[in-house]
């Protein structure tokens, strides 16, 4: 049965072992027709006459980032590992990121803000973990201007080593050569979302980057290569503030609720359209309420795209729970933001705290192609439930 409200997980409380679901028994182990559905809307290939401008539309202008799927041998399951986030050893007036000439605009009054004036590849270690402490107050932030698109590829890799181990994707297509990288691509002239929108009414896909790890990312990093001249903006959802609303009773009787996150659902999609798998998909165990290792605040961590269950609960329990979370951090416009991408935008998030989605909303065939580099953090902890007049 699931743990009573004041069962609380501490940082010292070891998570269940992750469970993998070898490759050979995924399709059984997902019901008929249970697919990536979203996934439809990014190629497994690439249009080599496009993307060369012999279609109609410019050529790419960043060819070496153009997504790959190579017959990578099988990685190993994914290893336990000690984070230390940087932003815990950060100075807080952050004289080095905000320093003279910089100019920092919120987007809402509790998620997003924008920053101009400063070139990120420039910050020393001081500076990088200064970096760490504004992203997780801040939860995303956009720097516009920069020069991540037109670096080597390895000095953007190691950038993002600043912040934690990377993390190889088991699906996506990556550079050619660097499987640490993701390619976010919609090709010149693609027109698959023609035909998802024939079944169905919208693209928004709300998630935190790869939950179902044990150690899901700490941050993402996404810089922009090409743009639509509008449209393709990323929306973002402030998980601390979610769980703000709600009233303390339901806050505590979230507490000590664990939920599973499955990697099955993203794995039977990519091996349904021919796609490969680099690692065998797991679950992993999480604590519905999230603390901030840096912050301290509390976030719900649960997401449509890859939480199935909560644990102890029976099925129709468990649904009714998750879809009302679902719904409230969807619906909650008023503790969303939107970032609009500029050319050279490199834009950081906390996937501790945030979710996010794409808006695949743009039908012209202009081509949308963006990197993402994906530190890993530490396993999610939850910490006891402190109430209205205690706080």
């Amino acid at each position: 049965m699931a743990p009573h409200a004041e069962e609380t997980v501490s940082a010292e409380t070891p998570s269940p072992v992750p469970v993998p679901v070898s490759a050979a028994k995924l399709q059984a182990t997902v019901a008929p027709g249970e697919k990536d559905g979203y996934g439809t809307l990014f190629a497994l290939k690439v249009d080599k006459d496009a993307e060369d401008g012999k279609k109609g539309h410019p050529a790419a202008r960043y060819p070496h980032y153009l997504p790959t799927w190579d017959a990578y041998e099988k990685d190993p399951p994914l290893e336990p590992r000690e984070h230390h986030d940087p932003g815990l050893d950060a100075d807080t007036t952050y004289p080095e990121l905000l320093g003279a000439g910089t100019q920092l605009t919120n987007l809402t009054p509790t998620i997003g803000s924008e920053v101009r004036g400063i070139q990120l590849s420039s910050l020393s270690a001081a500076g990088r973990a200064q970096l760490a402490h504004l992203v997780a107050s801040r939860k995303v932030v956009a720097f516009r201007d920069q020069d991540f698109a037109d670096l080597p590829i390895t000095d953007a890799l190691d950038f993002g080593r600043s912040f934690g181990p990377l993390h190889v994707h088991p699906t996506a297509g990556v550079a050619a050569g660097y499987p640490e990288t993701l390619i976010v691509h919609r090709g010149a002239g693609d027109d698959s979302v023609d035909r998802y929108f024939a079944g169905r009414t919208s693209t928004v896909a709300w998630h935190s980057d790869v939950s179902y790890e044990a150690q899901p990312p700490a941050v993402t990093l996404l810089y922009a290569l090409e743009k639509p001249v509008v449209g393709g903006d990323t929306l973002f959802v402030d998980a601390v503030e979610a769980y703000n609303r709600l009233s303390p009773a339901f806050q505590q009787r979230l507490h000590g609720l664990r939920a599973v996150h499955s990697a099955v659902e993203q794995a039977n999609g990519s091996l349904a359209r021919g796609g490969l798998l680099r690692r065998d998909p797991v679950k992993n165990e999480h604590p519905i309420v999230r603390t901030h290792p840096v912050t301290g605040e509390k976030g719900l961590f649960v997401n449509k795209g890859f939480t199935r269950e909560i644990v102890g609960l029976k099925k129709e329990e468990s649904d009714a729970l998750l879809n009302f979370l679902y719904d409230h951090l969807a619906y909650g416009a008023d503790f969303h933001a939107r970032v609009r991408w500029e050319d050279k935008t490199v834009v950081l998030w906390d996937n501790r705290v945030t979710q996010h989605s794409a808006l695949v909303d743009w039908r012209n065939g202009e081509r949308r192609h963006l990197a993402r580099i994906t530190p890993t953090g530490e396993r999610p902890v939850e910490t006891p439930f402190v109430g209205a007049a205690a706080a």
